[in-house]
């Protein structure tokens, strides 16, 4: 059972077929930043992928889109 407000997608990322759950406004912004730096949501996921520290791929997603977010409104991050 899926949880409210959390979709799950199917991506490629480096030549294998990944699945992630985010909710609709992690959706949007990932969609938002990659038509920003003109790339596809795939080779943006697959950059935040390469990044991340040991977390799961949807939780590094989220504090990627939420580190854009910040940066966009000038709020100082802690």
């Amino acid at each position: 059972m899926s949880q409210p407000g959390i979709v799950k997608r199917s991506l490629m990322i480096a030549g294998h077929r990944t699945s992630i759950s985010l909710e609709d406004v992690f959706w949007d912004g990932l969609k938002r930043i990659a038509a920003e730096r003109k790339m596809t949501v795939p080779a943006l996921v697959a950059e935040i992928d390469v990044a991340r520290p040991r977390v799961n791929l949807s939780s590094a997603i989220r504090v990627y889109v939420y580190g854009c977010a910040l940066r966009q409104q000038d709020v100082p991050e802690r």
